[in-house]
C-alpha cells in the first residue's frame, strides 16, 4: 500500500471558450500524503479551485495524470470510487443541501451509495458527532447560521466516509464565528478522524495549523513548505498579493527595526515568549 493520497503529475488544464483557451493550471506536480493537512492558498484566478475539481474528477486534466489513491482519474469505470474516496465541500453551503431536514440531508449521499439503512443511521449519527451538531438533527437547515450549514454540509461528506476531504473555500461566505467553527471541524477530522485534507483558501489564520502549504500563482505552485517557511517569507508572499498571518508581519517589521527576535513567528503566544 503506497501513503500517497494524491499525486498530480505534470497537469495542465485549459479551459475553452468562445474567447479562446485558457490555461488555468501548468505543469502541476503535486503529491500528498495519506493523513496530510495540506493547505493551497493563493487569489482568486490563481487556480486553486480548478486543482481542486481535478483531484475530486470533476474536471480531467488536459495533460498529464491525477491520481486518487492510486486510481487514475481518467479512468471512467473508477469514478466513483474517486468521488468516494475523495470528498468535496464547496464554498456555498446552501448549494449543497438538499433536504429539509439535518439528519436526512446528511443521509443522501450514504443512501445514494446504496448503504443499508441501519449502517446509514450509525454514520449519520457519527458524522454529526463529529461536527458536533447532533442537537440539531431534527432542525431545518435553512433555519442554521452559516457556520453550522457548512458544518451539515461537512458532516454530508463524511457520512460517505472518505479518505480524503477536499475543502473549496468553504469559509468565503462565514463570518468570523463560523469560520472558526469549521476550521476547528477540519482539524478536528484531521488529528482525530485521520482525514488527509486539502483546504483550499485565502485566509493566512487558516493555514496556520497545516502541515504544508502550496501557494499558486497563475496556475503554477510558487512557493511550498511548512507554514513557517512560508510565513517567514513575508516580502515574497506581499509581492504575489498575499498577506501573511498579521502577528509574523508584526514579528518581521520588528525584526527590521533591529530586534533579534526569529522570523518564523505564527502566533501570539510565539512573539510574547520571543520578546
Amino acid at each position: 500500500m503506497s501513503d500517497t493520497m494524491i499525486n498530480l503529475e505534470n497537469v495542465n488544464y485549459e479551459y475553452k471558450s468562445s474567447e479562446g483557451e485558457f490555461m488555468a493550471l501548468k505543469g502541476i506536480n503535486l503529491e500528498v500524503k495519506k493523513g496530510e493537512f495540506l493547505v493551497v492558498l493563493g487569489h482568486n484566478g490563481s487556480g486553486k479551485s480548478t486543482l481542486a475539481k481535478l483531484i475530486n474528477a470533476l474536471l480531467l486534466p488536459t495533460n498529464g495524470k491525477v491520481y486518487v489513491n492510486g486510481m487514475d482519474t481518467t479512468d471512467e469505470e473508477k469514478i466513483w470510487d474517486i468521488r468516494r474516496t475523495a470528498g468535496m465541500v464547496f464554498q456555498n453551503p446552501d448549494n449543497q443541501i438538499v433536504a429539509t431536514i439535518v439528519e436526512e440531508d446528511v443521509a443522501f449521499g450514504p443512501e445514494n451509495q446504496g448503504i443499508e439503512p441501519r449502517e446509514i443511521r450509525k454514520r449519520v449519527d457519527k458524522a454529526l458527532e463529529i461536527v458536533e451538531m447532533t442537537k440539531y438533527k431534527k432542525h431545518a437547515p435553512h433555519l442554521l447560521s452559516g457556520g453550522q450549514k457548512q458544518r451539515i454540509a461537512i458532516a454530508g461528506i463524511l457520512a460517505m466516509n472518505p479518505e480524503c476531504i477536499i475543502l473549496d473555500e468553504p469559509t468565503a461566505m462565514l463570518d468570523p464565528t463560523g469560520r472558526s467553527e469549521v476550521m476547528k471541524t477540519v482539524r478536528k477530522l484531521n488529528k482525530e478522524q485521520n482525514k488527509t485534507i486539502v483546504h483550499i483558501t485565502h485566509y493566512m489564520e487558516e493555514a496556520v495549523e497545516a502541515d504544508r502549504i502550496v501557494v499558486m500563482e497563475e496556475g503554477q505552485i510558487v512557493m511550498e513548505g511548512t507554514p513557517r517557511q512560508v510565513f517567514s517569507q513575508v516580502d515574497k508572499m506581499k509581492e504575489l498579493g498575499l498577506d501573511v498571518p498579521q502577528v509574523t508581519e508584526l514579528a518581521h517589521e520588528l525584526k527590521k527595526e533591529g530586534i533579534d527576535i526569529p522570523e518564523d513567528i505564527l502566533t501570539v503566544e510565539e512573539l510574547v515568549r520571543a520578546l
